[in-house]
């Protein structure tokens, strides 16, 4: 049976839509295919409104999640057309949907993690086994739900002779600890990744991103505002944790500003960056103390400045983009869903409970057929 798989992800930034075709027949992950495209700017829109209560909310993020599901199926054909293979080549497509709520542990104790999807019609638009909902059986199980790429993390990026981070600055940024010497896996949010720095720049450049972070370099790191976004209590929260929009977000950082006065916007931008990239290096300060190296993916990878800024704050440790080490920094999560819908089909677990917290490990995800069986 194949061994070929389509992961998509669709990351809290809201860049846009990864699509992956990768091979796990080998011995080691590989990848063969890449598409991606920017989502319309409607339905970006949308999915940021999404993430805050609003009118007409359900009907609402019905639609959304079928034209999500439109742009995915796209990216389906586009990497099945990039490859020149069929879709009964295809064993299944690992589809995440578009996270716009993640309150993991509140409320009722048990909470939810919100993936905006709609796998039935992928299913029924690619002709391919789909697999979805992969955070909700970990958060039943006491669990966080996120971050779950560290399994994979380790799969591809960890090594048998030196510790190891992977740092993930999506939208929101996560670090895996991959120490062979260790027991148990390790990971967490950090907090802040590129959704705070993004929002600001669209707002005051009319860009959806501070390309290769040229704006915040050009501005100075504002110390009162920096203090009082760092004190903020996730911080100092002990892992297991996870986060995002939810705390994370415009209402968030102006509360802050409010307190600050006036700024120039620049400067902003500027400490928005430092606190990415002190967030992350504190998280790798406190957890990997003897990591050598950093590999960095996601979005932030591709911002220099951001990169510059964590090098500074970590200069015993070699701080590289995922790019050095075989995998470029947009197709890691979305291989990391190719591999969790992988790990489902094979009957695997993919949760980890030193990572999410849950009671155990748990297989994660549901299939929807591409036909009756």
């Amino acid at each position: 049976m194949s061994d070929l798989y389509i992961g998509l992800m669709s990351g809290t930034s809201l860049d846009g839509v990864d699509a992956v075709l990768a091979d796990f027949g080998g011995s080691h992950p590989r990848v063969i295919g890449h598409s991606s495209a920017a989502l319309p700017p409607a339905l970006k829109t949308e999915l940021l409104a999404l993430n805050a209560p609003s009118d007409n909310e359900l009907h609402r993020a019905a639609l959304a999640a079928n034209a999500l599901v439109r742009v995915y199926a796209e990216q389906v054909q586009s990497v099945l057309r990039q490859c020149r293979l069929s879709t009964s080549a295809i064993r299944a497509v690992g589809a995440h949907g578009q996270t716009v709520r993640h309150r993991p542990q509140e409320f009722d104790g048990t909470g939810y993690s919100l993936q905006l999807n709609n796998p039935a019609l992928l299913a029924e638009l690619c002709s391919i086994d789909v697999v979805a909902d992969f955070r909700s059986r970990d958060v039943a199980a006491g669990g966080q739900g996120a971050p779950l790429v560290p399994p994979f993390h380790q799969a591809f990026f960890g090594r048998t002779d030196q510790v190891v981070a992977v740092l993930n600055i999506g939208g929101i940024s996560n670090l895996t600890v991959l120490d062979p010497a260790a027991t148990d896996l390790y990971g967490f949010d950090c907090g802040p990744g590129n959704a705070l720095m993004d929002a600001w720049c669209l707002t005051h450049t009319g860009q959806p991103y501070d390309d290769g972070g040229r704006w915040a370099a050009q501005g100075q790191i504002h110390g009162a505002l920096l203090k009082r976004l760092l004190d903020e209590p996730f911080f100092a929260k002990t892992p297991p944790k996870s986060t995002g929009r939810d705390l994370f977000n415009m209402p968030w950082l102006k509360a802050a500003l409010a307190q600050t006065g006036p700024l120039a916007s620049a400067d902003v931008q500027t400490t928005l960056t430092e606190l990415t990239a002190q967030v992350c290096a504190t998280s790798v300060q406190q957890t990997s103390a003897h990591c050598k190296t950093l590999i960095v993916c996601g979005g932030g990878a591709l911002n220099t400045h951001l990169m510059e800024r964590l090098q500074k704050a970590l200069p015993t440790c070699q701080v590289a983009s995922s790019a050095e080490f075989g995998l470029p920094p947009l197709q890691v999560e979305a291989c990391a869903f190719a591999w969790l819908a992988r790990q489902m089909i094979t009957g695997k677990t993919g949760s980890v409970q030193s990572v999410t917290g849950a009671r155990g490990a748990r297989i994660l995800g549901a299939i929807y057929p591409a036909q009756a069986r």
